[in-house]
């Protein structure tokens, strides 16, 4: 089992630590008439993640009690997928959630499979045509994703890095936000993932290909589900030509031939070297990867070394 770091004290006195949640992952499921013996941590983040050996079930331990409301969204989102069909994670049935455990939310899962293997750049393009194409109900309460409110209150929480690369980070923020505001988004304004790349669409043990991670689903330009593919391919490498080509072929879309696809870019890469930045105390792995992104904007040369987290 994964041991834990030090973590901020919960309802109860509850760490989130490894021994904290499986405290709370024990009483989850004794509350849910589930089994949680020999229950594998599969990670510790933003969320625990444990998936049970007695059944194929996945629980989420949410780390932030304040998502409550968010989560209640997600479960609900969850549900009316299912009622169309389309090929996303699933909800435990006749498991009433989320549960509040010691002040941390939890929400149970069907396993989507025993080991992660995940589908194709395809097979997300498939996914997200799709996907874009549903109608969602106004029951869902979708909000509106706002990227640079989400990175203004990303950045403001940076606390572990030097003044020299935050004042960086926040002067690059404010020529971009003004840049956003000039875009002309093409594709229709609708329902998003959100975080739409080839680490949220998981192979199921079927065959099939399953998108994952429902947290982040809002009302945004499609464009944004688009970019972090690109940028995978067009920045970092860590797609080919030729899976990129496919993805386009099978979207319908090249976004890189959108004039505004260097601002989105920008600003996608600039919330991902800043969740970085949150991290850079927690590790040297991180630190480093930190320091070698600042230098990337800095220098605008050596992307393509950058690591995938």
């Amino acid at each position: 089992m994964i041991s834990g770091r030090g973590g901020e004290a919960h309802d109860g006195g509850t760490a989130f630590t490894a021994e904290g949640v499986e405290v709370v992952l024990r009483e989850a499921c004794e509350a849910a008439d589930l089994d949680a013996t020999g229950a594998e941590l599969l990670r510790l983040g933003s969320n625990a993640v444990y998936r049970l050996t007695s059944l194929p079930i996945i629980v989420r331990i949410a780390r932030d009690p304040a998502v409550l409301a968010e989560m209640e969204r997600v479960v609900g989102v969850a549900q009316w997928l299912e009622t169309v069909d389309f090929p996303a994670t699933r909800v435990r049935a006749g498991v009433a959630q989320p549960v509040v455990v010691r002040g941390m939310v939890v929400t149970f899962w069907e396993s989507v499979q025993e080991t992660e293997e995940f589908a194709t750049v395809g097979e997300l393009a498939d996914l997200l045509r799709r996907f874009h194409w549903l109608e969602e109900p106004e029951s869902l309460r979708l909000p509106y994703f706002d990227p640079l409110a989400k990175l203004s209150a990303s950045l403001n929480g940076l606390d572990a890095i030097s003044d020299e690369d935050r004042s960086f980070l926040d002067e690059r923020a404010a020529r971009l936000a003004k840049e956003y505001d000039r875009l002309d988004f093409v594709l229709p304004f609708g329902m998003i993932h959100g975080d739409a790349n080839i680490g949220n669409v998981l192979r199921h043990r079927d065959g099939h290909a399953v998108l994952i991670d429902l947290d982040g689903l809002a009302l945004a330009p499609r464009e944004w589900d688009l970019i972090l593919t690109a940028i995978y391919y067009d920045r970092y490498g860590w797609h080919t030509k030729a899976q990129y080509a496919e993805f386009v072929h099978r979207y319908g879309f090249d976004l890189m031939n959108w004039p505004g696809y260097e601002t989105l870019a920008d600003l996608r890469e600039l919330m991902m070297v800043a969740w970085i930045g949150h991290q850079v105390a927690t590790s040297e792995r991180f630190a480093a990867e930190f320091a070698l992104r600042m230098r990337s904007l800095r220098s605008g040369e050596g992307r393509d070394s950058w690591g995938a987290f």
